[in-house]
């Protein structure tokens, strides 16, 4: 998967949307102002994501995969970093994406949920 590839696949889930909240080389995917995803933009070699995921599930596709690592400058437990053009297949990428986005929208209140139409 490349960095559009990402990109595109983030922007279908509903409600999500991009920006550059730290500075212009990290985009950060939103859904109710929470985030569920970012990337850097400045190493298209080996393009990277941070995603958010289960403790536990965190930790044992840490030691599945050589392309996913505790998240970059991210609680760890938390977040993991996917390399994009690694062991890791596309169709897990997009599962595990899918999985943040739906940790972050279960983590919405209801108000917000309503008002965006979740």
């Amino acid at each position: 998967m490349n960095i559009e590839e990402f990109r595109e696949f983030c922007l279908q889930l509903k409600g999500a949307h991009e920006s550059f909240p730290f500075d212009e080389s990290t985009l950060v995917f939103k859904v109710g102002n929470k985030m569920f995803a970012l990337m850097g933009l400045d190493n298209i070699d080996s393009p990277t994501a941070n995603i958010k995921g289960d403790p536990e599930r965190n930790i044992q596709l840490r030691e599945e995969y050589e392309g996913i690592n505790p998240g970059f400058h991210m609680n760890k437990k938390h977040w993991n970093t996917i390399t994009l053009d690694s062991d890791v297949k596309d169709s897990l990428i997009r599962e595990l994406t899918r999985e943040s986005y739906n940790l972050v929208v279960k983590s919405l209140t209801k108000k917000i949920r309503t008002e965006s139409g979740l």
